[in-house]
């Protein structure tokens, strides 16, 4: 257990351990019965002139039991005791014939083979794509040359998209579970902030040696992981799942978690042929926009802009109109705009940044929410809508992978290019200069506007001349839908456990990831290990 002291509030001319003594005087207890005190979160209050950085402390006593007694006594609504939860894991007694089955190897697939095998469970685990150190070789070709390799790419291969992004491990999710994804990749070489920042991040160049650390324990531990191995069927007699077919090959199967990320199209049409119930969702489109990260910084920021206590200004920013939204997403200070594409002569733009975020630019996804009223309604009509909107950006780019690009202010204006004064876009393949109102419907467009018009007066600057837009986005979450039942399995097809953000039920690293400990568990409570 542990005392937590929230809303400590400390000057960017002060220090972490002023934010620990402010803690441990308002418990009004000597230092000598203090066993430690240690930050659990911290953030940034820009909302006045003046900028803090608000904590939360936790202290612990060195007799815990003196410690509830001790916050009834203070009775304040900052201050609280925390008890450590951790995963409950129950054993079903029902006995498995073979191995279960994780198909992908993103955040869900990944998570749930470790629970899976840390519990004796030895998962084997199926990864279209290829292994890190191949995958990497496989991007920067693309990114560098334009040699799109479909099999292995920004969406395809270990450690799924969130690799080849800013590693955020932000959620809006409340579930004990993120403690354990949090502590799971601190332990695996993330940077230990993680642990207490109000908006943590990994970054893309550490992000790939923590996947491959939890591999390597998985791999440890008795599961197997066959890369380069693409779900190609799936067998089920009686409503039952019995097997899997894999690169043409039959595999026994009793239990699997289907984990496949966002962007396997070709998944969901299989599951769609055999009689699989899916159903359609809505996502968001739209492009990256970016602008300095100079600009951001001192919108935000004002005088304090650079400050070390800071690092580089994020921003979240929406606006409703009716039914639809317009919104920034997945933001990377210090960033860049990378190719994202996995099906050739497309073109889909997303966002990155390295741990420093260090980069000249910020960059976000600038998105219009859409639902079947603007793809219809048959499960497979937003892959549809995606793919078309891909298909018309790598021709307004000219081939070659190159991005329509746009002023945002020229946008506003309905005129094509760049102004004078724009931020040159980080996109690696090249852009063109387009009109990007030729890109999208109506609809979209007119919620572009309207965002960019009200975003710019919450941000100075945010559409102004420097800003830039490059198109297009359309990989936000999945279109898709596997529908699953209170049991967590497939509607009709006992065995079959859908899971994270590909099959619907998740969107970012920290949200996937608690999906599939979620369905790790779900499979254990069936199942007894071996």
């Amino acid at each position: 257990m542990a005392i937590i002291i929230s809303s400590v509030r400390i000057s960017l001319n002060q220090t972490w351990e002023d934010a620990l003594e402010q803690a441990k005087r308002t418990l009004c207890i000597p230092d000598s019965k203090i066993e430690k005190a240690s930050l659990v979160k911290s953030s940034v209050d820009a909302r006045r002139k003046e900028i803090f950085l608000v904590c939360s402390v936790a202290v612990e006593l060195k007799d815990p039991g003196e410690e509830a007694a001790l916050v009834k006594k203070l009775h304040s609504p900052f201050i609280t005791l925390h008890r450590e939860s951790s995963l409950e894991i129950s054993y079903g007694e029902t006995p498995l014939s073979c191995r279960p089955i994780v198909v992908g190897f993103g955040p869900a697939g990944m998570f749930a083979a470790l629970l899976l095998a840390r519990n004796g469970y030895r998962p084997i685990v199926l990864e279209r794509g290829a292994p890190m150190e191949e995958r990497v070789g496989a991007v920067e070709k693309f990114w560098s040359r334009g040699v799109l390799d479909p099999r292995t790419n920004v969406q395809f291969g270990e450690g799924g998209a969130g690799t080849f992004s800013d590693g955020k491990l932000t959620t809006r999710i409340h579930d004990s579970r993120c403690g354990f994804v949090l502590k799971t990749f601190a332990a695996h070489g993330a940077p230990k902030e993680i642990l207490y920042q109000a908006k943590p991040h990994i970054g893309t160049d550490k992000l790939r040696g923590v996947v491959t650390s939890i591999r390597e324990e998985i791999r440890s531990l008795g599961g197997e992981i066959r890369f380069n191995t693409c779900l190609t069927g799936i067998t089920v007699k009686n409503g039952r799942i019995t097997a899997i077919e894999a690169n043409g090959k039959q595999i026994r199967a009793q239990a699997v978690i289907l984990a496949p990320g966002h962007s396997a199209r070709d998944t969901f049409s299989m599951l769609m042929e055999m009689g699989v119930l899916l159903e359609p969702k809505p996502f968001s489109v739209g492009v990256r926009i970016e602008q300095p990260q100079k600009l951001i910084d001192h919108a935000l920021y004002h005088g304090f802009a650079g400050h070390p206590m800071l690092g580089p200004a994020s921003y979240q920013l929406s606006q409703r109109q009716n039914e639809r939204a317009v919104y920034t997403f997945c933001m990377c200070p210090g960033g860049t705009v990378v190719p994202a594409a996995s099906e050739e002569q497309t073109v889909v733009v997303n966002g990155m940044s390295e741990y420093a975020r260090d980069k000249e630019n910020a960059n976000a996804a600038l998105v219009v929410s859409v639902d079947s009223a603007d793809f219809g309604s048959s499960p497979l009509d937003g892959i549809e809508f995606q793919r078309q909107l891909e298909q018309r950006a790598y021709h307004m780019g000219g081939g070659a992978y190159r991005a329509p690009a746009q002023s945002a202010n020229y946008f506003l204006q309905g005129k094509p290019g760049f102004h004078q004064q724009h931020t040159a876009p980080s996109y690696a393949l090249h852009t063109r200069e387009s009109e990007l109102h030729t890109l999208f419907p109506d609809a979209i467009n007119e919620m572009l506007e309207i965002g960019l018009r009200a975003f710019d007066k919450r941000i100075p600057g945010f559409s102004g001349p420097q800003a830039v837009m490059t198109g297009v986005e359309t990989r936000t979450s999945s279109p898709v839908r596997v529908t699953r039942g209170e049991n967590g399995q497939a509607v009709g097809v006992c065995g079959l456990y859908p899971c994270g953000e590909g099959a619907g039920y998740a969107g970012g690293i920290m949200s996937a990831a608690v999906d599939g400990l979620r369905q790790a568990q779900a499979v254990m409570e069936q199942y007894r290990p071996d």
